[in-house]
């Protein structure tokens, strides 16, 4: 039977990247919506087997701004009430601990570039075990406070909570496990503004997206792949 999953995209390049072929693979039929476009609440509506949150530049606390983030946070918590398979990357992490009552707060700098994960214990033990000590992307400049039940399952330096599980059908990931190297280009154009903020090396991100991206497709595959495995 044809399971399906949708994804809310913030940004027309953060997309589901490798995740997305994966899914097709696994018997999905995907597809987006757009927020700030489309419709979110009628998502409910189509029942997804699968719901993927996407990542953007703002805050899941920018209700004011952002109306849709709204509807998400409240979208989120209808669907993991009744079941439904829910995966946040970055913002839409965020959204998840936010709708499952946790506070979302700006960190001391902001994290963008590819550096290694430490697993905690309970993330050892996870569908992450693949990604121990690992060099990961990063971009983010707020993180997620505790998510009760839901210990964090990886860490870094400077963000506590990389991941959390509060639930075996809900995943939130704080890092993009998703990126592809062929569209790495993207995400350098489309973020310049917050690159050239940030004082981060353009040509370095670069370099370090060419070394790092081929070997963590591979791995991010096997842990999606784990995940979906699991629902």
């Amino acid at each position: 039977m044809l399971k399906r999953a949708i994804a809310i995209r913030h940004l027309a390049f953060e997309d589901l990247g490798v995740l997305e072929s994966l899914l097709l693979g696994s018997g999905y039929k995907v597809s987006y919506r757009e927020a700030g476009v489309d419709d979110l609440e009628a998502i409910e509506e189509a029942q997804p087997d699968l719901l993927v949150i996407l990542g953007a530049p703002i805050s899941a606390n920018d209700i004011e701004t952002y109306p849709f983030v709204e509807q998400e946070l409240a979208l989120i918590q209808r669907l993991s009430e009744r079941g439904t398979a829910v995966l946040g990357i970055c913002l839409g992490a965020q959204l998840i601990a936010r709708a499952l009552g946790a506070g979302v707060e700006a960190m001391p700098r902001k994290e963008i570039g590819f550096s290694p994960i430490e697993l905690t214990e309970e993330g050892g033990a996870s569908v992450l075990a693949p990604l121990h000590g690992m060099p990961v992307l990063h971009w983010h400049g707020e993180a997620c406070g505790p998510v009760t039940g839901a210990p964090s399952l990886a860490r870094t330096q400077i963000c506590d909570n990389q991941a959390f599980q509060p639930a075996s059908r809900i995943l939130g990931l704080q890092f993009h496990l998703e990126v592809p190297l062929k569209r790495f280009e993207r995400w350098l154009i489309g973020h310049c503004s917050e690159l050239g903020s940030a004082g981060v090396s353009v040509p370095q991100l670069r370099r370090d997206a060419v070394e790092y991206l081929p070997q963590l497709e591979t791995v991010a595959t096997d842990v999606f792949r784990r995940w979906l495995d699991g629902l």
